[in-house]
């Protein structure tokens, strides 16, 4: 067992209560651990929600999380996992001048070297979007850079995991 900090994905099935989402956060805060990314979304279970938490730690201060996570009434199951376990994306969205567009032949160049896709034109802007690995995102952002960006979001990461996690059986007894 690695004592290195590292890149964990945590996947926490649980009921989607009120209150969960603090309290799941107070576990980390009280240990003075920064959440990379967070993100809250229907898992493959009607009625059941699925939170996929990245953090940067060694693999026995996750362990320890797992368990606190785990007490918490509405939650269902805790795992996590390195990012060789997972397939993971992330989506970044990009606002810039539409005049670049047709003006600037090196931005439709970058737009499909980058396998970016155009979400919205109008006379003022256009969209990007970008999924793919955060280094990705991140490189088409430098690219972009030097022509000005006008607004710029980046999604928190999305992932399942490689191993079956027998979850879908849990989770058919728990709705029974």
């Amino acid at each position: 067992m690695s004592t290195e900090k590292q890149l964990f994905t945590i996947s926490v099935y649980t009921e989607n209560n009120i209150g969960l989402l603090n309290r799941i956060s107070a576990i980390f805060q009280r240990r003075h651990i920064n959440i990379e990314s967070l993100n809250i979304s229907p898992s493959e279970i009607e009625g059941v929600a699925k939170f996929t938490i990245v953090v940067n730690m060694i693999e026995d201060n996750v362990k320890k999380i797992i368990g606190q996570i785990e007490k918490q009434v509405e939650v269902i199951k805790a795992y996590y996992h390195d990012l060789d376990e997972i397939i993971y994306q992330i989506s970044g969205l990009f606002k810039i001048k539409s005049e670049l567009l047709f003006e600037e032949r090196q931005i439709q160049n970058i737009i499909k070297e980058s396998n970016a896709r155009i979400v919205t034109v109008n006379k003022e802007f256009f969209v990007l979007e970008k999924s793919g690995k955060k280094e990705e995102i991140i490189e088409l952002y430098n690219e972009l850079s030097p022509f000005g960006i006008m607004q710029y979001t980046r999604s928190g990461l999305i992932a399942i995991s490689k191993d079956e996690m027998k979850i879908s059986t849990l989770l058919e007894t728990y709705n029974n």
